[in-house]
């Protein structure tokens, strides 16, 4: 800061000082402002905590099935979702049923606004329901129980909607995501299109320097600390817990930056800042058992893409079940849930890419650059662009080809070809992957892997002896009453109640906050004393970074130690050829076998739009990427074709899926009993389906020389040849 000098001019004189006083007002002011919103949003956490259910939706709601009036009760709920005033939905378009994650938090970041994943389903004409839990368990609910009650509420939504396109979408977010895929591998007959948002399947996944999380069980010693915590609960775990481990994940957002980012900015991020910590804020409990059963199988054990959970009756939990497809949206940003983690389960389960074929599923990956694991849920942009889209092309998804894809979305222009194909903003593109693709982002790890399957085991060993040992003691000693004030004091919860109205220091809070906002005296965008303390703030900020790489680094050279030396894994069980690698069994194949022969048995059937169809899929199969430009026009031809004015979008779907099928397994077969399905056709229409098969494949990107011969041969098979 410049120093004044006697040569300077008494208005440069007297400047630097009243900066000072004009930084100094603005300080003060800032401080009470940043008081009274802590004030504000401790009595908001009280109010919450006398609510039976609450809940951030920004929505109105109306409840369908509660629960805990279930044969077997669980605290979850379906609610249906009221369109907002000038939303009209289309009562034969699938409805949407958002999942929202039990992962300490409160329910409805889903739709806690109006760019949400339910605001996006809704702008896009589709009827919209809720999935939403209490903040108390119901005694003695499991996750089975849970995943029972979700099937029921899909059962109810279809009996909801008889003149439904399709079966419901199903949108899981984070942990809801892993939840959703158990009950659909135990129920697949119910789901239509699911889709993950930052959801967890493979908790060993991760690339080193990068991803510290997944190594917290090992470094704990296993699950026998969540054992612990559940006991001193009385049978309850306090959700507070796991939202306490998210935070110290990032300590320079935790300890400064987000802090330091409302009192810097009071007068616009008090309102955000509230709106979240509303959801944030208020942590819900789970059953010791439910959280026992998610740490010891899915964060340690690592069992659901592995195949190694079962319910209560014995039925292995098998994501191969699925049929639905399957969209997976992650980001690079997010530290909680990484694309290895998000993705890595397919190349658990699929050791070929005609192994993903074969089983006919179809799974679509989705890779943001950089916003973080809230920003998945939360962020407005992400909504109107990723989620909007996703909401737009669950048909299109639903017609796609077995196989792996990844959808990239971009921004439209004026120089875009047929834009009236283009349902929003963007351009969704869907570009053939493979496995080895995959692979590339998770950068699986054999001796890592043999690393986690050593601590798992010690886990069970540390568990085991926990059990034998001080959990009976633990569970004699604890009552409701000491597992209620551990509740009020853990650090997470009272750092919200301390400020509160219920501590006698605020008491003046609110009534010094009026007064600042009636006198507010905000320092000039160009104070040099404001600006000062920006840089100190960055400076402290820089330091907490550092801290918590260095922190990171430790974990993680502390694990690949204690779990890599070779004595450990001696003890453990683990010898230099385990590996949990793709599982193949005979059960699936032979389930595959049989659909592909029913499959056969049809290939005369469905008449021209059949022949076109097929002769549309094999072309395609020639691009390895499509907009949704093309699936926009195919629907057009359909929609006026007379071949298919009586077809239900269920029926088109069963077609489209049946001739991918006879061109996967018999494609010259497929492709010589063309002429004869449109032996009845006359000329004039094999020409207009000519057309309308060129119109198709030529709607989107330009295709290649390949697809453009096929083209060719296919209109000459039609007997359309030089249509253009």
């Amino acid at each position: 800061m410049p120093v004044p000098t006697d040569q300077d001019p008494p208005a440069t004189l007297f400047k630097a000082p009243l900066q000072f006083a004009e930084y100094w007002i603005d300080t003060v002011q800032r401080s009470v402002l940043f008081f009274d919103a802590l004030r504000k949003r401790g009595n908001e956490y009280i109010a919450r905590t006398h609510e039976e259910v609450p809940n951030v939706l920004n929505f109105e709601a109306r409840l369908v099935v509660d629960g805990r009036t279930l044969a077997t009760p669980v605290n979850y709920g379906l609610v249906e979702i009221v369109p907002p005033a000038g939303v009209t939905i289309d009562p034969a378009r699938r409805p949407f049923i958002v999942v929202d994650p039990r992962a300490g938090h409160g329910p409805g970041i889903g739709g806690m606004k109006a760019d949400s994943e339910i605001g996006m389903a809704l702008a896009a004409g589709h009827p919209c329901y809720f999935v939403g839990f209490t903040p108390n368990p119901v005694a003695g609910q499991t996750v089975e129980h849970v995943c029972a009650a979700e099937a029921l509420f899909v059962e109810t939504v279809i009996a909801r909607h008889p003149e439904a396109s399709g079966k419901p979408v199903l949108i899981g977010n984070c942990q809801a995501g892993w939840q959703i895929m158990m009950t659909a591998a135990l129920r697949p007959e119910l789901f239509g299109p699911i889709m993950l948002a930052g959801s967890p399947l493979s908790y060993w996944a991760g690339v080193r320097g990068k991803n510290p999380m997944r190594y917290s069980g090992g470094l704990l010693g296993g699950t026998w600390l969540n054992a612990l915590t559940g006991d001193l609960g009385n049978g309850i775990f306090d959700g507070a817990h796991l939202v306490s481990n998210f935070e110290s994940l990032n300590p320079a957002n935790t300890l400064w930056a987000k802090p330091y980012n409302v009192f810097a900015n009071i007068d616009d991020e008090e309102d955000r800042f509230l709106d979240f910590e509303k959801w944030w804020g208020n942590p819900v409990l789970l059953t010791a058992g439910e959280m026992l059963s998610i740490a010891d199988s899915l964060f340690v054990g690592n069992k659901l893409s592995h195949g190694g959970l079962a319910t209560a009756d014995g039925k292995t939990i098998d994501l191969r079940n699925i049929t639905s497809p399957i969209i997976v949206f992650c980001s690079w940003g997010d530290d909680i849930t990484p694309p290895p983690q998000a993705l890595r389960w397919i190349i658990d389960l699929y050791g070929r890419d005609a192994d993903v074929v074969a089983s006919g599923q179809t799974i679509v990956y989705c890779l943001h650059q950089s916003i973080g694991h809230l920003g998945i849920f939360v962020s407005g942009k992400v909504a109107t662009k990723e989620h909007g889209e996703f909401a737009r092309a669950m048909e299109a998804i639903d017609l796609l080809a077995p196989g792996v894809y990844e959808a990239v979305i971009t921004d439209i222009d004026d120089k875009m070809a047929h834009p009236e194909l283009i349902g929003g903003d963007f351009l969704m593109t869907l570009n053939r992957r493979t496995l080895d693709d995959v692979r590339e982002i998770c950068q699986p790890n054999p001796e890592d892997d043999r690393r986690f399957e050593t601590a798992k085991r010690l886990s069970d060993v540390n568990l085991a002896l926990y059990d034998a040992t001080l959990g009976p003691v633990v569970r004699m000693m604890s009552t409701d009453t000491t597992a209620s004030m551990m509740r009020e004091m853990h650090p997470n919860r009272l750092r919200f109640a301390m400020f509160s109205d219920k501590n006698p220091m605020m008491a003046t809070v609110s009534q010094m906050a009026d007064a600042v906002r009636q006198n507010r005296q905000p320092a000039a965008s160009d104070n040099p004393w404001a600006a000062a303390e920006h840089r100190v703030a960055g400076v402290i900020e820089g330091g907490l970074k550092n801290y918590g790489k260095a922190m990171d680094a430790a974990k993680e050279a502390t694990f690949l130690a204690i779990y890599g030396n070779p004595l450990v894994q001696t003890l453990a069980g683990i010898d230099r050829e385990t590996s949990q690698g793709p599982r193949q069994d005979s059960v699936h194949s032979a389930t595959g076998e049989q659909h592909d022969r029913e499959v056969l048995d049809r290939m005369m059937a469905g008449g021209a739009i059949a022949a076109v169809t097929r002769a549309l899929v094999h072309v395609a199969n020639a691009i390895d990427a499509a907009d949704e430009r093309i699936f926009a026009a195919y629907a057009a031809a359909l929609k006026s074709s007379a071949d298919t004015h009586a077809l239900g979008a269920a029926e088109l779907r069963s077609l489209m899926h049946d001739q991918q099928t006879i061109m996967r397994i018999a494609p010259e077969l497929g492709l010589a009993a063309i002429p004869a399905m449109l032996e009845t056709t006359a000329p004039a229409q094999r020409i207009e389906l000519g057309r309308k098969l060129g119109g198709v494949l030529r709607s989107g990107a330009p295709i290649p020389e390949a697809a453009e011969a096929r083209l060719a041969a296919m209109l000459a098979l039609i007997g359309a040849p030089g249509i253009a």
